[in-house]
């Protein structure tokens, strides 16, 4: 057993309470969430935080039902071409904006060449790049009606794709894909989301926001199914600090929490027992390393800095198995993969592995005594992830590695790495869109630098993702990212720490809640006991 490991305490802050437990009439689900969203607009949006709310304010073409499974939304049916390039969608006839307004074919085709023009300044675009031209529109170099959709009538919606996309229906699903109120848009500008002003389809309507306070929201009486949703209004609070939402939680201030510190959980299983339910999750956290920068740029550096990293101790210990130890950049059990690869050192202890990296230090030109590797490791700054910082340091001292922290909030540290900034290793994590392997390998492409912070470059590597795109045969193309994540995975631009896992607390009055790979828990779902 390893003996060089502690315990590590988190303090928090105390919050404010919520206010009122419910007002007259209907309950109110007080649903906490990751953090406050920085908009409403479906086409700027990219954080799992406003993909929670999005997803009851707005009905996509299709959604997520409670189970995660993809379901009709907008769209009553479809179908897809022979060649597996035109999809044809169906929309129901009963489908209504919450102004009333019918839901349209041309709402959706506006709405998606609203995502791709550059003047929008969307976030996320790229995750519905397999339509036709879309990239093109989105880089400026073609005009949005060129974008691959059309309304032939006020029933059908038409996509059609660069080529054939084994997991598109499931980008449809993506808040991006969300349909916009035209007409709202044109009025309001820049403001057509705050209340009053912001028009959706989906089965709730926004009622009020109080910025780091709540975003109100009840039943859009004008849904085709408004009737069938047993809970007709809800509050989703941000709960940025984790462990003052738990407070507040056992106070009978929230009925759910999204995300739960993860240094307390053996105390939150004593404390609620069965209402800290844990599910799977599309998600990575990782260590991005600088390979433009000596000496990281040397792949025996960063293969020394991985085989001594105790991945069973961060998930089990640090988190409390809310994560898994990642031995590769996907998780198991996506759609249309394989078993993925695994890097070194999965087999015995790190401790076995320290003689290793002591001699790939030595090759590299280091020595623990007189000419020790000294690291910068930066992060965003949690409970977590401070905790996390501390023990990574503790297991590179072991080998003489010398490490020095740099630290901010998650939007600087992230906007830092998106922007260029310099560094040696960075804190990096990933929540998927899709169940699909290109939701991850596409991080390392040449080029995405927004996620690709480190700028590797491997031409085998680029080449496999691109034949993969074109691969119809989901099994050959399969075995192409399968060799492409054994390159990264040899390679190591980032060091794979941790698959995430979702972690809730769930009060005994809520009902309906599944976990499940998607993290999708739509509120129509979800029934609240008075």
């Amino acid at each position: 057993m390893r003996l060089r490991r502690r315990d590590w305490l988190a303090g928090a802050a105390a919050v404010a309470a919520v206010g009122p437990v419910s007002a007259a009439g209907d309950p109110l689900y007080r649903r906490g969430n990751d953090a406050d969203p920085e908009t409403l607009d479906p086409h700027k949006s990219s954080t799992v935080a406003e993909a929670h709310l999005l997803r009851d304010l707005c009905d996509g073409l299709l959604t997520y039902d409670n189970l995660g499974a993809i379901v009709p939304g907008a769209a009553k049916d479809w179908t897809v071409s022979e060649d597996g390039r035109t999809y044809r969608f169906t929309l129901r006839p009963d489908g209504r904006w919450s102004n009333g307004d019918p839901v349209t074919a041309s709402d959706f085709a506006y709405s998606l060449r609203r995502i791709m023009d550059p003047a929008t300044g969307a976030k996320y675009a790229e995750v519905l790049f397999p339509i036709l031209n879309a990239a093109a529109i989105n880089r400026g170099e073609r005009p949005a009606d060129s974008l691959g959709v059309s309304a032939p009538d006020p029933a059908t919606v038409e996509i059609t794709l660069e080529e054939p996309t084994p997991y598109f229906l499931e980008l449809l699903t993506h808040q991006t894909a969300a349909p916009v109120h035209a007409a709202s848009v044109a009025q309001h500008g820049e403001a057509f989301t705050r209340p009053g002003h912001l028009v959706t389809n989906g089965p709730y309507r926004l009622v009020d926001r109080v910025p780091g306070d709540r975003i109100q929201l009840e039943v859009n009486p004008h849904h085709p199914e408004a009737s069938s949703f047993a809970i007709r209004k809800v509050a989703f609070l941000p709960t940025p600090d984790l462990s003052g939402a738990v407070r507040r939680y056992a106070a009978g201030e929230i009925d759910s929490l999204a995300d739960l510190p993860g240094d307390q959980m053996a105390a939150l299983r004593t404390r609620f027992g069965s209402q800290v339910v844990l599910g799977p999750a599309l998600g990575l956290a990782a260590l991005a390393v600088n390979t433009r920068k000596a000496p990281f740029s040397d792949v025996r550096v960063r293969r020394a800095l991985s085989l001594v990293i105790d991945r069973d101790y961060l998930a089990k210990a640090l988190f409390g198995d809310t994560m898994s130890p990642a031995w590769s950049l996907c998780p198991d059990g996506l759609d249309h993969y394989r078993t993925p690869p695994e890097i070194e050192g999965r087999q015995g202890l790190p401790i076995d592995h320290e003689e290793e990296a002591r001699g790939l230090l030595a090759a590299a030109g280091f020595d623990p005594k007189s000419n020790p590797l000294r690291v910068e490791y930066r992060f965003n700054m949690s409970d977590n992830n401070r905790n996390t910082a501390v023990a990574l340091a503790e297991m590179w001292r072991d080998i003489g590695i010398v490490t020095r922290f740099a630290y901010t909030d998650a939007k600087t540290h992230f906007a830092y790495l998106r922007d260029g900034g310099d560094f040696d290793i960075a804190r990096m994590s990933w929540i998927a869109d899709y169940s699909d392997p290109q939701n991850f390998l596409f991080l390392l492409q040449t080029g995405n630098d927004g996620f690709n912070a480190g700028h590797w470059s491997n031409a085998e590597y680029d080449a496999l993702l691109k034949q993969g795109a074109a691969e119809r045969d989901l099994k050959r193309r399969a075995d192409m990212l399968y060799r492409a994540e054994e390159i990264a995975l040899h390679e190591l631009p980032w060091i794979p720490l941790m698959h995430y896992r979702t972690k809730a607390l769930i009060s005994p009055r809520l009902h309906g809640y599944h976990p499940n790979l998607r993290n999708a828990a739509p509120t129509r779902y979800l029934r609240l006991d008075s």
